[in-house]
């Protein structure tokens, strides 16, 4: 079956859309006597969950889901379960709250990666005002542990800036164009709002430093087709900070957006995680299983629409199964760009 689906891809898309996505509609030149035909594919990751359980139903078939462009429905063709392979970048919070859970996850991170498939590729970032890659994409397990238990080591008492984060990831992603692009993100949801003792701190450092916004972070998570899944790791420091930000003016916010740990998850289909940080490596583990298992659903978009165009997806489940189990939600990426 992998091999098939495969070869299904090979054959549908005759040159890689960078964004996982449809560059333009399909065309045909004509040359004398020849013909060149370009078809590409749109692909979404979707993931059906019971709504009380939140378990995943991994029993569907390609009759049971549709998918909608801008409204108008598509002709899915090609429908998969852990077929395709995952580059998976695991992007590492540095901040004080956060790092202590890293140690505990490290010791777990070998087992952890275990769940993946011998073709699936990890790349390991941390990120605080800037983001680094300090593990490029690997195939080996051993590497990939050895790189989380480097960054248990680290430490950086700049502000932890998600937008800058989420951006590089993703862009870091844009590289894999073969593969399920996905983030795992391991934060406390303290956001990138720098107190005035940070800024004077680290000034010179950052010297005119921009990150990225928010809107350029969802820019490029949508131009890549890259799926968000986070960990999130509760604590009372995260607690406090996260009153301390709704009491923020709106000035503030315009400033320093926060980036928000569930809209990067919902608007791209992911799903969030709460931990104590104890049963991490677990939880990475079953996040895993859980991403491998999603349906990924392919489709040459019914209308021509100019490059760079953001294209709304809303993916639902077919009228027969919406009445007879009312109980499911689906959750996939709200859009992307041409």
């Amino acid at each position: 079956m992998r091999d098939l689906v495969l070869a299904s891809l090979l054959l549908l898309i005759t040159k890689p859309a960078t964004a996982q996505s449809v560059n333009s509609a399909p065309e045909s030149a004509h040359t004398g006597d020849a013909y060149r035909v370009t078809t590409r594919l749109v692909l979404v990751d979707a993931q059906v969950l019971d709504k009380k359980t939140k378990v995943p139903v991994n029993t569907l078939k390609p009759d049971d889901l549709e998918v909608y462009e801008d409204g108008v429905q598509q002709q899915i063709s090609l429908f998969s379960q852990d077929e395709l392979p995952l580059s998976v970048v695991l992007l590492f919070d540095l901040t004080d709250s956060v790092r202590p859970v890293l140690k505990p996850l490290a010791e777990g991170a070998q087992r952890a990666l275990e769940h993946l498939k011998p073709e699936d590729e990890v790349a390991v970032m941390v990120y605080a005002a800037t983001a680094h890659i300090i593990q490029d994409f690997t195939t080996d397990r051993s590497q990939a542990a050895a790189a989380i238990a480097r960054a248990s080591r680290m430490e950086s008492g700049e502000a932890a800036f998600f937008n800058e984060a989420l951006f590089k990831a993703a862009e870091h992603l844009s590289s894999r164009p073969n593969a399920r692009r996905i983030i795992i993100w391991l934060t406390d949801d303290v956001p990138n709002i720098p107190s005035e003792e940070i800024k004077v701190r680290y000034a010179r450092s950052l010297g005119k430093y921009e990150p990225h916004s928010e809107k350029e972070a969802f820019e490029e998570l949508f131009r890549t087709g890259t799926l968000v899944c986070t960990l999130l790791k509760r604590s009372e420091i995260s607690d406090q900070e996260s009153a301390r930000r709704d009491s923020q003016t709106i000035m503030n916010r315009m400033l320093y957006p926060p980036g928000e740990v569930y809209k990067y998850t919902q608007m791209t289909g992911g799903r969030v995680v709460e931990s104590s940080g104890k049963k991490l490596d677990r939880q990475l583990a079953g996040l895993i299983d859980e991403i491998r298992l999603r349906y990924c659903l392919g489709y040459r978009p019914s209308s021509a629409k100019a490059r760079g165009k953001y294209c709304a997806i809303k993916v639902k489940l077919s009228p027969e199964l919406r009445k007879s189990q009312k109980n499911l939600v689906v959750e996939a990426k709200s859009g992307y760009y041409r």
